[in-house]
């Protein structure tokens, strides 16, 4: 069973700028590029920042209505009295937040969800950039076909993972979501059924309606408890 990785989902032909960049120019590439960010890169390619249509549009605020006569005049960072925001340097989020390519598919999405960013310059062993990923990048796998997900979860998970023969469980799949029925030795494999099931690429979720060959047995004290009526005819016994 094998997962994605960020090398095979992610951006291998980066725009990037230098941080010397000027603001118009930086706008210039998100259009004819259709991008909304660009890594900042110094002479090696090691990523030192990110710049994203939010910091450029952070750089320039608008003045607030009055009387309708100023309405979207913008007031620019001068006179806010902040410094000038003219070169990726001065624009970027820094540092950047990298991932690398050997990253899971998962582990990328909670470093993006803890970070709170929307992509992840991709930099190699030494540092250098060698791609981008974004979130858009981290939903490809659920475009995977249901015949893809069945097949790969009946033969890579159940067959040659954990040995169960292939009429053990039946597995539908249907736009994603994954249903399991059958029946199994040990109550203990469920959970790790459902849990190798559900990390398959392509999976929405999962529904299991499997059961197991072990009797129910309520225990207490290591003994097995009788049933509620043996136990009270017992009790009424010694009373009488």
């Amino acid at each position: 069973m094998q997962h994605r990785t960020v090398f095979e989902v992610m951006t291998h032909d980066v725009v990037t700028v230098a941080p010397h960049t000027p603001f118009k120019q930086i706008a210039r590439l998100f259009a004819e590029n259709d991008v909304s960010a660009v890594p900042v890169v110094d002479a090696d390619r090691r990523p030192l920042g990110v710049v994203s249509e939010a910091d450029l549009l952070r750089s320039t605020a608008e003045l607030p209505s009055l009387e309708g006569r100023w309405a979207g005049v913008r007031l620019l960072s001068q006179e806010r009295g902040l410094p000038d925001a003219e070169t990726a340097a001065q624009l970027m989020t820094s540092p950047a937040v990298t991932a690398q390519p050997c990253w899971n598919l998962a582990e990328t999405a909670r470093t993006m969800y803890r970070k709170g960013v929307k992509r992840l310059p991709v930099t190699d062993e030494t540092g250098r950039l060698v791609g981008i990923i974004s979130r858009s990048d981290l939903l490809r796998p659920f475009l995977r076909d249901d015949t893809a997900i069945r097949e790969e979860i009946e033969h890579d998970v159940l067959v040659d993972t954990l040995r169960l023969a292939p009429d053990t469980i039946r597995v539908t799949v249907d736009d994603g979501v994954v249903r399991l029925t059958g029946r199994v030795d040990e109550r203990a494999d469920i959970p790790v059924i459902v849990r190798l099931c559900r990390s398959v690429d392509g999976v929405v979720a999962l529904h299991e309606s499997i059961e197991d060959d072990c009797p129910a047995l309520d225990t207490w004290d290591g003994r097995a408890a009788r049933p509620v009526d043996e136990a009270r005819t017992s009790a009424q016994g010694r009373r009488g």
